[in-house]
């Protein structure tokens, strides 16, 4: 009896079905200024991720010198915390403006060539990777293996992006100066290089789940801050793109210093578009107001954050736990995405 459980042992473990697991968390986090207490850490690797994708905003360096910003990517990688989940869990992702190099910037940024290299090194991404053949940073990971392949897919949402004009006005209900961005109704965010590929991306019929990684948010559309939105035609064209690849894709984001689930019903898709918001990662609103969001599944959080995802492999299609985390033991929101509904 004993050599037969042997037998079988080793026919599992030789065929692969032990090396699938049930499970596979990967964490995601933006907005982290290394000069703030960098306390999140431990909480993220009390998850046990096998990825941590960077949403952007991954120091705070706004610069055209290219020494101070090495020296902040440089402090950020030394924390003992981070260097653990280093690690521990593969490290990808992307940028947004403040590591870009200018606030709020575009493509008109006149180091965004030489800003590149720090962020690659940052993430640990070397050559002969296709993104050093390309302008930019957008390039995706694939992991897994067989039904349990998932690729994220980092969107560079500053290189190529069209200039946005910030005006000043007086709220009436408070009576203080603030700013909104005037819609760039032509306006492009990505290019039609990094259009081509993300199209070719997602026609990746061997992967179950996408992830798609942008900085900014993508779904939500009301508030006055950096998003899609703000540039129309591109955000129809990134839906259109999504609902036409006829594929299993999450978007997730940052860039807002909250978190909130944004969920939208698009023609041709079998399941619900959910962009994850999750940000930041050493800092929030000082104070808190009401925010529309139409497309808003349950609350607001505003606290600091970063977000998980925990797919389930054990049904026929993904099931997908979506979990806002932070300095609390408990998440403080969550969203179950169980693409088996859809199938």
């Amino acid at each position: 009896m004993k050599s037969i459980w042997i037998t079988l042992a080793l026919f599992l473990c030789t065929s692969g079905l032990w090396a699938q697991s049930k499970e596979t968390t990967i964490a995601f986090g933006s907005c982290d200024d290394e000069d703030e207490p960098q306390e999140m850490w431990k909480e993220v690797i009390a998850q046990k991720p096998s990825v941590w994708i960077w949403g952007g905003d991954n120091v705070y360096a706004d610069t055209h010198d290219m020494i101070l910003l090495k020296a902040k990517y440089d402090k950020q990688k030394s924390n003992p915390d981070y260097q653990k989940l280093m690690r521990m869990s593969t490290i990808t992702g992307t940028w947004d403006d403040h590591d870009y190099g200018v606030n709020d910037g575009g493509k008109l940024y006149s180091k965004k060539n030489d800003s590149k290299k720090y962020l690659l090194d940052f993430l640990g991404i070397a050559e002969p990777s296709p993104v050093y053949e390309h302008e930019g940073v957008y390039h995706s990971l694939t992991i897994g293996k067989g039904k349990q392949k998932v690729k994220i897919i980092n969107l560079d949402t500053r290189s190529f992006r069209d200039t946005v004009i910030k005006v000043s006005f007086i709220d009436s209900l408070t009576n203080k100066k603030m700013t909104h961005y005037e819609k760039n109704l032509k306006g492009d965010v990505l290019g039609e290089a990094q259009w081509q590929w993300l199209t070719d991306e997602l026609s990746d019929s061997s992967t179950e789940l996408f992830i798609i990684n942008s900085s900014i948010q993508v779904i939500s559309a009301e508030h006055r801050f950096e998003k899609w939105a703000n540039f129309p035609a591109a955000r129809k064209r990134l839906l259109e793109v999504i609902a036409a690849s006829n594929k299993r894709v999450i978007i997730v984001s940052g860039d807002r210093h909250i978190a909130e689930f944004s969920k939208i019903e698009l023609p041709g898709m079998k399941y619900p578009l959910i962009d994850f918001t999750s940000s930041g990662i050493t800092h929030t609103w000082s104070e808190s107001w009401e925010e529309m969001n139409k497309y808003r599944v349950g609350d607001l959080v505003i606290q600091k954050t970063f977000g998980v995802l925990k797919i389930n492999w054990s049904g026929k299609a993904p099931k997908v736990t979506m979990q806002v985390r932070g300095l609390a033991k408990s998440p403080y929101a969550e969203y179950v995405l169980d693409f088996d509904l859809y199938r």
